[in-house]
């Protein structure tokens, strides 16, 4: 039986591919997550650049009182991410969760960025 990093590892893998196989021009939206923190990125792919990132870490939201590793954190999370991509001139990206499953702090992410306007 597999222990969970393998799981993690095969499901990472997995996202991975699927995101190359659809990928068009749009840029991929990285998530990162800690045991204490969680982290977002957008990024180009084709140009190698991070086009906008958010995290807990940022000032914005540690003034918040949403603890660090929460889902109200996460929230605000995706709320900062998507407000810096529209910033950049970033409308539709692409979602890879990396090897996390899509529920609890990833989900509220995913859907905070969406509320604020990000399509994917």
């Amino acid at each position: 039986m597999a222990n969970s990093r393998q799981l993690y590892e095969r499901r990472k893998t997995r996202v991975r591919n699927n995101i190359r196989k659809s990928m068009t021009s749009r840029p991929r939206l990285s998530v990162f997550r800690s045991g204490k923190h969680i982290y977002a990125q957008v990024i180009d792919d084709a140009k190698g650049v991070t086009v906008a990132a958010a995290s807990t870490v940022d000032k914005e939201i540690r003034g918040s009182k949403a603890k660090n590793a929460t889902v109200a954190a996460a929230t605000e999370v995706g709320k900062l991410i998507a407000e810096r991509a529209k910033k950049a001139g970033i409308e539709q990206v692409v979602f890879d969760r990396g090897g996390y499953r899509y529920h609890g702090r990833v989900k509220a992410l995913a859907d905070a960025a969406r509320e604020t306007g990000l399509k994917f």
